[in-house]
């Protein structure tokens, strides 16, 4: 297998891998302060950082500012109103459930990357993603406890598939937005700069709004700051510059499936957590994406 077919695939999957644990890291920060606070402050301070890694590796010139309107679409749609739904979902529904319904993402991605792009992908492609995405729905579709779905009310799990389905949307539209950029020759870390800081920069304005909704739920602790941060940059700087390098070297639609491995990424991260053992269909679960990622790496 060619290395520059196999690195996207491995991008995809380690992005997936930090955002299992950034969203078992966020939850309890994301709790106490509320989504847009911990929203702002991830976003603030990970801007902060990418801007400046970009700066010391020289990676500003490879951006052409004539794709402006996607960054501002990618910042609004992908980052804000995204992170925002999930970041809430995240604090009603907990990480299990969380990572479940982003891999709608997926399905959407695939949908709209033919539409925009003309993407098709082969036969063999395709059952790989149906295997990956029939993995992660096997492995943490039972969920059990305060994630679980049958336990609440319609309204409640009306509301939290809602959130679901919006998070995924607008996360799948904020990624494919950049991919022209990225095709270009724009260096994923200083695209993830740009996103960040006009997120930043409209989020700061927003919190400006003396509303209630945009207000802390608790003060921000030194210790609470951490906890607030390190997912951040475990996502936002890490996962997020991988599968954009998987965006722009691979098929849109394979790649967000490789990198909604989350769902069953986790379950070893709440195992060493929370002592969840993995259960039956969890390891049936990865048995069947692991078999799917490896349909698509040797196409």
């Amino acid at each position: 297998m060619a290395l520059f077919t196999l690195f996207p695939v491995l991008a995809a999957v380690g992005a997936s891998a930090g955002w299992a644990t950034g969203s078992a890291l966020a939850q309890y920060p994301a709790r106490q302060l509320g989504a847009f606070e911990f929203t702002r402050i991830q976003l603030l301070t990970c801007g902060a950082l990418l801007w400046f890694l970009s700066a010391v590796f020289g990676l500003w010139p490879s951006i052409n500012w004539a794709h402006w309107p996607e960054f501002v679409l990618s910042s609004l749609v992908g980052i804000i109103l995204g992170n925002l739904a999930m970041i809430e979902l995240l604090r009603q529904a907990g990480p299990r459930l969380t990572e479940l319904l982003m891999c709608l993402k997926a399905p959407i991605v695939a949908v709209l990357a033919f539409i925009w792009f003309d993407e098709v992908l082969n036969p063999a492609q395709v059952l790989g993603g149906a295997l990956v995405i029939v993995g992660v729905i096997l492995a943490i579709g039972r969920s059990h406890g305060r994630d679980g779905l049958a336990l609440r009310g319609l309204r409640s799990s009306l509301w939290i598939a809602f959130l679901g389905l919006s998070a995924a949307a607008f996360q799948g539209v904020g990624f494919l937005a950049v991919k022209p950029a990225l095709e270009a020759g724009a260096e994923p870390l200083a695209i993830g700069a740009i996103r960040l800081s006009m997120a930043a920069a409209i989020i700061s304005l927003i919190a400006l709004w003396p509303a209630t909704l945009f207000r802390p739920h608790s003060g921000t602790t030194p210790y609470l700051l951490l906890r607030t941060v390190l997912p951040g940059v475990i996502g936002y700087g890490l996962s997020t510059s991988l599968l954009l390098y998987a965006y722009a070297n691979m098929e849109a639609g394979l790649a967000m499936v490789l990198g909604s491995l989350s769902p069953i990424l986790i379950i070893p991260v709440l195992w060493l957590r929370d002592g969840q053992l993995p259960n039956t269909n969890g390891v049936t679960g990865a048995g069947l994406a692991i078999c799917g990622i490896a349909l698509i790496a040797l196409q």
